[in-house]
């Protein structure tokens, strides 16, 4: 309808002459992991399209110490979250009204811990005082400084043996509050797993009559940027690809990995997975030998295996040989050859710088904490004694 030559929207459907809401979030996203996976998919959920901003090298060197992956392959970690609609590159640290407006931005998106400057200021304060701030819920038993702890630790019992090391034990036993004296974000390293998280991160589409099913297996471990490079390259494959990974048991990985592996145990390598854009679904517990009853269940049209090392299963035999002899099997190059085992180095290569890191944030974390109960104390002083603050 048109009226004064402009077109009118009277007519259209409510879908229509709803406003788009636009979220802002960013974030450091270093070892992207399910934690922030989560927070994203919280985020996408308070609006129609979801904005992530991530920080340079030198900001995140400058406020939290030196980050594990470099700018570019953070940038692209966080396009591959299928929540995600329009990464920002080069993100200010400190968010403000100006960056929220120059994206066209409703409001940002953060989790219920405390994100500081280098000087301990928060740098949500500006957005915040506008009423252009909303929180989501943190996900319990996960965070970045945790996972540079398990692997600068690197006494971690295999999941089979978890119960003989004290050392891990002891982290634990304090889930969802960290160890005494230190933060309930930083000090925690268990996640429990249910069925509703599952659901949330799971597509739940069924693969179509022409989708072409494509098979991979794996550790998936510590997901990061070879994963992703190889994800998307078995993804161009097909036309309309539906790819399902399968995920091995914690012991399983052990066997033929060895060492502290796996980093993550089978409950947070699912949600990481689940995550990508470019997986449809995720067996868990998966067998290590791709069997004619997996590939007849899922009607598997195509098996990817990436260029490292095929391991024989625990009978020497080759673990592909049924879609070989099928003639369905592929082996894809990522294009990169980042393993688990380089992140780990990393991390070793560098111990002093990171564990400084972890004790400087858990420090302003604790000083944070305390800031907010003093504050509390007050506020609560004041409601039961009004003279108080006369």
């Amino acid at each position: 309808m048109i009226k004064n030559g402009v077109a009118s929207s009277d007519n259209c459907s409510p879908e229509k002459r709803r406003r788009t809401v636009r979220v802002w979030c960013d974030g450091c996203y270093d070892m992207v992991h399910y934690g922030h996976s989560n927070q994203l998919r919280q985020a996408r959920a308070m609006g129609d399209y979801l904005i992530v901003g991530v920080h340079t090298d030198e900001e995140v060197a400058k406020h939290k110490g030196p980050p594990v992956f470099t700018q570019e392959e953070r940038y692209k970690m966080v396009r591959a979250i299928k929540w995600v609609d329009e990464v920002i590159e080069g993100a200010p640290y400190v968010t403000t009204l100006e960056t929220l407006d120059k994206y066209n931005a409703d409001f940002c998106v953060h989790g219920d811990d405390i994100t500081l400057t280098a000087d301990g200021k928060d740098t949500y304060e500006e957005v915040k005082k506008m009423g252009r701030y909303r929180e989501c819920k943190r996900t319990q038993g996960v965070s970045t400084t945790d996972l540079v702890g398990r692997m600068l630790l690197m006494t971690k019992a295999h999941h089979s043996n978890i119960e003989k090391n004290s050392d891990y034990q002891e982290h634990t036993d304090n889930f969802g509050k960290g160890p005494k004296g230190h933060s309930p974000w930083t000090g925690v390293s268990q996640f429990l797993q249910t069925s509703q998280k599952i659901i949330q991160f799971a597509s739940g589409k069924e693969p179509e009559p022409n989708d072409t099913i494509i098979y991979v297996a794996g550790a998936f471990d510590l997901f990061h940027i070879g994963h992703v490079d190889f994800l998307e390259n078995v993804y161009k494959l097909a036309e309309r690809p539906y790819i399902i990974v399968g995920l091995h048991f914690d012991q399983e990985v052990n066997r033929y990995k060895g060492k502290n592996y796996p980093i993550m145990n089978v409950h947070e390598r699912t949600l990481s997975v689940l995550a990508c854009r470019y997986v449809s679904e995720v067996v868990i517990g998966a067998p290590y030998s791709v069997t004619a009853d997996l590939l007849d269940h899922f009607k598997v049209d195509l098996v990817c295996h990436g260029k490292t090392e095929v391991i024989a299963d625990k009978d020497a035999s080759d673990p592909y040989a049924e879609p070989k002899r099928r003639n369905i099997f592929k082996s894809i190059s990522s294009g990169n050859d980042l393993t688990t085992d380089h992140i780990v180095q990393r991390i070793i290569k560098n111990r002093l710088h990171f564990e400084a890191r972890n004790q400087k944030k858990e420090a302003k974390e604790l000083a944070a904490i305390e800031a907010i109960k003093k504050r509390c104390d007050e506020q609560t002083k004041g409601i039961l004694d009004p003279k108080s603050s006369e």
